[in-house]
């Protein structure tokens, strides 16, 4: 089997270039690594675009996915053949008939829950949401430099709150591909223990990472390690 090419997912409030220093370690480790852009509207929306992305790639392909990007790459895994393994970072794990909001809503609420300004934009009923910028460090990414989370606060990406209460509609890919999954242990926007039980759900093999829901920019190395024994297992 050729060397699977990895396809990374980024979440809510984030873009694609969250991704960046761990795509710097996988070039250097010869793996081919590419940021999608979550468009963060849907999950049957998102899953179906990266699906669509992900089958147009020559070759198989490790799907990762970050937070909400978990639900959408447990989707797109599920739609796009070429697909051979999964692994999710400080994610939602979601099962069929259950959104991201819903699989966690077992657990403490996060600070996350508290900290998110709705707005309205055309062509929708449901408004999307920011994180409020000034509680945005703490929420997000509390272990990087002020000066970085300051500029990550004014350039977060919104989610269309309809995309977090989405259902699966497709049986997830977890069911039929290897799965990884990576436990952020100080993050406060994704409850750590919804994370561990999700893992243990998923019968993920399981890293559990000090660090905050920006794990990929914190602790890019323990990150890529694990995308890495994803990308090994397949070859």
């Amino acid at each position: 089997m050729p060397q699977p090419t990895v396809l990374l997912v980024h979440g809510a409030f984030a873009d694609g270039s969250s991704w960046s220093r761990v795509i710097d370690r996988l070039h250097a480790e010869g793996v081919t690594a590419q940021a999608l852009a979550n468009p963060l509207r849907g999950l049957t929306h998102d899953g179906e675009y990266v699906a669509n992305a992900a089958s147009q790639v020559d070759g198989p392909v490790v799907l990762v996915g970050h937070s909400y990007g978990g639900p959408v790459a447990t989707y797109a895994g599920s739609k796009a053949p070429n697909v051979t393994a999964l692994v999710l970072v400080a994610a939602f794990g979601v099962d069929y008939g259950v959104s991201a909001l819903g699989s966690v809503a077992e657990f403490p609420d996060p600070e996350l829950a508290t900290s998110l300004e709705p707005r309205t934009y055309p062509g929708s009923d449901s408004p999307e949401v920011y994180i409020q910028r000034d509680k945005f460090r703490s929420v997000f990414a509390a272990d990087l430099p002020e000066e970085e989370t300051a500029l990550l606060a004014v350039s977060q990406r919104p989610v269309a709150l309809a995309g977090l209460n989405d259902v699966l509609e497709v049986e997830p890919a977890w069911k039929t591909l290897p799965t990884w999954f990576a436990v952020a242990t100080q993050d406060h926007a994704i409850h750590p223990d919804s994370q561990r039980a999700a893992a243990a759900r998923l019968g993920a093999t399981t890293v559990e990472i000090e660090g905050s829901h920006a794990i990929a920019l914190s602790q890019p190395d323990a990150v890529a390690a694990l995308v890495l024994a994803a990308v090994r297992a397949q070859e």
